[in-house]
């Protein structure tokens, strides 16, 4: 663990806020059982934070008035480290600013704010995006959390399921190569219930484009449960990596290209457009029930 960190206590959980990546590296329940995926060798990450972009750019490059510049899967934030702006018993807050580095992969002006708030049961991550620039902003950012699956080592996979907030019956979308098929495919949900097992994933996500819902609950009859809502997010990204025993609820604003789509970074559907001055808000909740 970073020297560097932040603790936030409630009633319900314990979480640990590190600058690098602005991330969420633990979440524990008051009996001490961590809920999050503690970055094993298979995927070593936590519940990293997306931005400029969610997914992947065709040949990981973006395109931006005549130049080219390279961008990896799911942008930079997650590798740089953020600054502290607040902390305290119930809140931080770290930020991040454009800089050569930066420019020299994603060349508009932005201030990235990132804020965990503990309430009661719940911690809020809320994600504010400022175009500081003279020019608008394209962007997208998304959350990445992932939790351990099961959350009782005792437990099956199988044993788990996800309940959405609405009946969900729009296809799904799926990704190639990091990029996003060009048809919708059957949706697994049932009525409210993704039964989950590691089949599902073998595929890569499930990306809900056309979320009816904006909760989700995670659980097995009995043990700990996982609630994830959102704020402004319009697409959810439900994944796992084969063989690793974590599970990600992934609320987005945008996902990765289209597998046809090679144009102007501006032009790349799902991104937000933020108008010099401005700043849009995006939220999400996580409940330890």
């Amino acid at each position: 663990m970073s020297q560097d960190h932040h603790t936030l206590r409630s009633d319900a959980f314990t979480a640990i806020i590190v600058p690098d990546g602005a991330e969420l590296i633990s979440l524990r329940n008051p009996q001490g059982l961590e809920l999050l995926w503690q970055a094993g060798a298979i995927w070593p990450r936590h519940a990293p934070n997306l931005f400029p972009i969610v997914g992947r750019l065709k040949n990981d490059t973006l395109r931006h008035q005549g130049k080219v510049f390279p961008m990896t899967q799911h942008g930079f934030a997650r590798d740089r480290r953020f600054d502290w702006t607040a902390r305290g018993p119930k809140s931080c807050t770290l930020v991040l600013t454009d800089d050569t580095q930066t420019r020299a992969r994603y060349p508009f002006a932005f201030r990235l704010t990132v804020t965990y708030t503990v309430d009661d049961a719940d911690l809020d991550v809320a994600f504010e995006v400022t175009n500081t620039g003279d020019e608008m902003l394209p962007a997208s950012v998304g959350g990445h959390p992932a939790f351990n699956w099961p959350l009782l080592p005792d437990l099956d996979k199988e044993a788990y399921r996800i309940t959405f907030s609405n009946e969900e019956h729009q296809p799904i979308r799926r990704l190639k190569d990091g990029l996003l098929r060009a048809l919708p495919e059957p949706n697994p949900v049932r009525g409210k219930t993704l039964a989950l097992s590691e089949q599902l994933f073998e595929d890569d996500a499930i990306i809900l484009d056309q979320p009816a819902s904006s909760s989700v609950r995670y659980a097995a009859d009995h043990g700990p449960s996982i609630e994830v809502s959102w704020q402004g997010f319009r697409e959810l990204g439900i994944w796992s990596k084969p063989g690793a025993n974590l599970l990600c609820i992934e609320p987005w604003h945008g996902f990765a290209s289209p597998s046809d789509f090679d144009g102007e970074f501006s032009d790349k559907p799902g991104l937000m457009q933020i108008a010099p001055a401005a700043t849009r808000t995006l939220k999400y909740r996580i409940r330890v029930g």
